[in-house]
């Protein structure tokens, strides 16, 4: 146990006989003023205690980071604290004047860590945000939306929708020092079940996205051979029906039987879907890609092991290496013929598009799934920021880069497209009739095995899906980690090295369905109800609980606090009123259209889609249920536990109280 003096400013704009406005930050609950040891003190956030400015310094926030404050507002010759005591001592002050409470704390809480260089952060955040769908999911969601016509409603989408949702998560983050569980008690307690589910939903992704990952590490080990095994029909897993139409071979027709070596490799090799009839039969696991999945968590283990300090230097490769790929596959694609074809199909507009609703829809989810607000990383990460860090300019930053790299990656794909149609004497349409993972490991796959020096190209271009891939493994499971160390401190704090280990275990074990001759089933169904859905919903209520609940206004004043500014009218406007349009237009249009789910020829039965609303329910259900069990489990009369659970504005006359119940509060 370490004593430390914490001088600590709240924001009580005291004028003469008002209790309204600004003065209702004070929001202690009565006879509850203590939070495992630590005060409470404004807006109901527990001093942490892991910084301590000396009196007069400057302004302590109720994170524990200091905030400057001018010269005669209570931030310079504030009050020495008495001594041994823990109570507050209000310094003299002019009437409407700052009150400041000096305290002395005990506190036995570790100093946060905190990222090592400013790089490592946006490297992180850089690489969680672009993965494996900025690859095939948005040139396939381009071309098919009216290609350069689609980029109009994905910016609307982006600038009023998916930007702001970014934006809010990293300064909520930053200013409460918390993960997706813990900083709840902060903003809305009531509304702490929507850090479990987020909780939840990480696990889903886990349990299917590093599956992705698995494949794309039996294609690089595969890859290490003179001959690629996707080029040819004279192999074990090829049928009869296999057509080697390389640019070579102009003696061979492409007929609607045919299919190509690289698509029985994909399917009959890698995959084994023949060997399962569908969902309700999905067969044994393949030991192949097990050690496969085994080696990627091995990866993943040794890079979050120890937090950020090593996952931040981690990231210097794998964020950067797949943009030097990029670069260097457009460079090849641009010089293949019939490349010009690709990027005509992909940018040239169909404006008739935009009268449909569908692409809106397809608009909206890209963005979000893109920037991926609401699955807790962007709290975490922001977590380990320094308090006066300029998160406002780190969301632009991250989010430009994130779009530019969708729209590059379309280049990269529809260039190799564009020369299958030429080689193929086909439409580009015809050729980029797959989407998801068969664009990656089917089109594109045989596409460099067409080109001279195929080994080296297909080793960069599989190393680089895999570090895409580990890229947002290591966001998602650093999102569960901070969680539950910030829910559990006293018992996961110094054990964080066990706990990642049982994390990952969890994590390989509920991707051994994945795994299973039918596990690329298993992977659509997770892929369409298990995450989108829910965490869309379970967004729409964080957003409703941080600008209607916590208030705008209050949130605006934390960015003044860390930043020195108050957004502008923009952000508050689309955080109280268009990004829950966003987002519950997207739940809306989900749930009048539902997705006609099927892979390959297999078209799932009606029975798997109520398996998959299930899964997805079961995430979100964490909302309602923790709602329930804090009502019952809260003290005080109805309206008591409503201003406490919602953190409602006290009304007037209320501070006069609150201060008297601070004034009661326990000794140190």
């Amino acid at each position: 146990m370490e004593t430390t003096d914490m001088m600590l400013t709240s924001m009580l704009a005291m004028d003469k006989g008002e209790n309204e406005g600004e003065a209702g930050r004070w929001e202690e609950e009565e006879g509850t003023q203590q939070e495992n040891g630590r005060p409470m003190l404004a807006d109901g956030v527990a001093e942490r205690g892991s910084k301590s400015p000396t009196p007069g310094s400057g302004q302590q926030v109720s994170n524990g980071f200091s905030a400057s404050t001018p010269q005669g507002q209570g931030g310079a010759g504030g009050a020495a604290p008495e001594p041994g005591a823990g109570a507050a001592v209000p310094s003299a002050r002019p009437p409407g004047g700052l009150r400041t409470l000096v305290v002395q704390q005990i506190s036995s809480e570790r100093p946060r860590e905190t990222w090592s260089k400013k790089m490592d952060f946006l490297l992180s955040v850089i690489g969680y945000a672009v993965d494996l769908g900025n690859v095939w999911r948005f040139p396939y969601i381009c071309y098919q939306n009216g290609g350069g016509a689609f980029l109009l409603p994905y910016l609307l989408m982006a600038v009023f929708g998916g930007v702001p949702l970014f934006y809010m998560e990293l300064a909520l983050g930053q200013f409460h020092r918390s993960g997706c569980i813990s900083i709840w008690k902060h903003i809305c307690p009531i509304f702490k079940g929507i850090g479990f589910a987020i909780c939840i939903i990480a696990l889903y992704i886990a349990f299917y996205y590093n599956t992705i990952m698995a494949w794309a590490l039996y294609y690089l080990l595969s890859s290490f051979r003179p001959t690629l095994p996707w080029t040819t029909c004279t192999n074990s897993w090829n049928t009869v029906n296999c057509n080697r139409y390389m640019s070579t071979d102009h003696n061979v027709s492409w007929s609607n039987s045919s299919t190509s070596p690289a698509e029985e490799f994909y399917t009959r090799q890698v995959l084994q879907v023949h060997l399962s009839p569908g969902l309700h039969q999905l067969g044994s696991v393949s030991w192949q890609l097990a050690l496969c999945l085994l080696f990627i968590f091995i990866i993943v283990y040794f890079s979050i092991w120890k937090g950020v300090k090593t996952s931040g230097k981690v990231v210097w490769v794998t964020a950067t290496f797949p943009y030097l790929v990029l670069l260097v596959l457009l460079v090849r694609g641009a010089t293949l013929p019939g490349a010009w074809r690709g990027v005509v199909f992909y940018l040239k507009p169909d404006w008739q598009k935009l009268l449909s609703t569908t692409v809106w829809i397809d608009a909206a989810a890209q963005i979000f799934f893109s920037l991926g607000p609401g699955f807790g990383v962007l709290l975490a990460f922001a977590s380990y920021n320094p308090f006066h860090n300029n998160c406002y300019k780190d969301a632009l930053i991250t989010s430009s880069v994130n779009c530019l790299t969708s729209f590059l990656s379309g280049f990269v794909i529809f260039t190799v497209l564009g020369y299958m149609a030429e080689m193929r004497q086909q439409d580009v349409d015809t050729v980029a009739k797959d989407a998801g993972p068969s664009l990656l490991f089917i089109i594109y796959a045989e596409a460099i095995a067409n080109m001279p020096a195929a080994t080296f190209f297909s080793i960069i271009f599989f190393l680089m899906i895999i570090m895409l891939g580990l890229d947002s493994t290591f966001a998602g499971l650093e999102g569960v980690i901070t969680a539950m160390l910030d829910e559990f401190p006293h018992v996961l704090a110094k054990r964080r090295e066990w706990f990642v280990l049982g994390l990952v275990c969890v994590c390989f074990l509920g991707a051994l369905s994945t795994l299973t001759y039918g596990g690329a089933f298993v992977v659509k169904l997770f892929e369409e109800y298990a995450t989108g859905p829910a965490v869309i919903t379970v967004v729409l209520l964080e957003v409703i609980a941080v600008s209607w609940f916590y208030g705008t206004n209050r949130f605006c004043n934390d960015i003044h606090l860390m930043l020195g500014f108050y957004p502008g009218f923009f952000w508050r406007i689309c955080w109280v009123a268009i990004c829950p349009c966003f987002l519950l237009f997207i739940i809306i249009s989900f749930l009048a259209f539902p997705p006609e789910v099927r892979l390959f020829d297999y078209h799932f039965p009606p029975w798997t889609t109520v398996l998959g609303y299930c899964i997805g329910v079961s995430s979100f259900i964490c909302v309602p249920v923790y709602m329930v069990y804090y009502l019952l489990c809260a003290k005080g009369t109805f309206k008591q536990v409503q201003r406490l659970a919602g953190r409602t504005p006290p009304q007037k006359g209320q501070i006069r109280a609150d201060q008297a119940v601070w004034n009661r509060r326990p000794r140190a």
